[in-house]
């Protein structure tokens, strides 16, 4: 992936970290950051070897943020097709790292303001450093969140919760991200990405065809009734009984011994 240039992506076995590397610019989202993500992500889900990834870290570069928001003045520039285009590029990032078969685990290490919050949000959960800063500030610019903030927030905090943030524009701390389930879990700022690896390798040691089944499974089954999620559910596990894992699986279990998974 050196054709990329403000992010990096970096391999350790089954887990790979995807660095948003512009620190001089706290990491702001510009039209080419975006790209550059979405080709990262891409080439993840689709690798030219075969070699997927199980589970992937999504992070900022520097000690200061993750992503502290958009490019200002490159969008201070944008006409109203132009700004179109940018959201509708940040929706199908949202889209890509959301239906991508492996886990993707937000390490917030720093401020997470408008699109940084926005895109912390499309991994499926985050972990702070105690100096993270979350918040959607747009209304403060006469805009609102173009990256799926109205819906992915209201959908993780509740619809009060979200109304609150964005009318506001209000900056919250870690804990406050904690307190209202905006983050998973806060830990020392020098520790995040240790922790966050230790996760990333537990997940990497399940079963990856079960642990993509049930993001699917959670992601779609979200906003459909109870009745139809559950025959999702169970279209799912009846599914992943044909599979190699399934079997290795069990009869690790029985025989008491690790499994040894193959994605198959």
């Amino acid at each position: 992936m050196s054709d990329l240039e403000f992010v990096k992506v970096e391999r350790d076995g089954r887990v790979a970290t995807v660095t948003i590397n512009r620190p001089d610019k706290l990491n702001a989202l510009s039209t080419k950051v975006v790209r550059d993500l979405m080709m990262a992500f891409h080439q993840l889900v689709f690798p030219s070897d075969g070699d997927r990834p199980w589970v992937v870290i999504l992070t900022g570069a520097g000690e200061k943020a993750f992503v502290a928001g958009a490019d200002i003045a490159e969008m201070s520039a944008m006409n109203a097709a132009e700004a179109k285009g940018f959201a509708d590029a940040g929706h199908r990032l949202g889209a890509l790292m959301e239906s991508a078969p492996f886990a993707v685990i937000s390490a917030v290490n720093g401020f997470a303001l408008g699109g940084g919050t926005e895109l912390a949000l499309c991994g499926d959960f985050i972990y702070a450093s105690e100096k993270a800063r979350f918040g959607q500030p747009e209304v403060k610019l006469g805009v609102i969140p173009g990256f799926g903030g109205t819906q992915r927030l209201a959908r993780r905090v509740g619809l009060g919760m979200a109304r609150e943030l964005v009318y506001t524009g209000r900056m919250i701390d870690a804990a406050e991200a904690l307190r209202i389930g905006l983050a998973n879990r806060v830990v020392a700022h020098g520790e995040l990405m240790a922790k966050v690896r230790e996760v990333a390798n537990e997940i990497a040691a399940r079963g990856p065809v079960a642990v993509a089944a049930a993001k699917r499974c959670m992601l779609r089954g979200y906003d459909q009734d109870l009745v139809n999620a559950n025959e999702l559910e169970a279209a799912e596990f009846a599914v992943l009984f044909g599979t190699e894992d399934q079997s290795e699986g069990m009869k690790a279990f029985l025989e008491k011994r690790e499994p040894s998974f193959q994605g198959r």
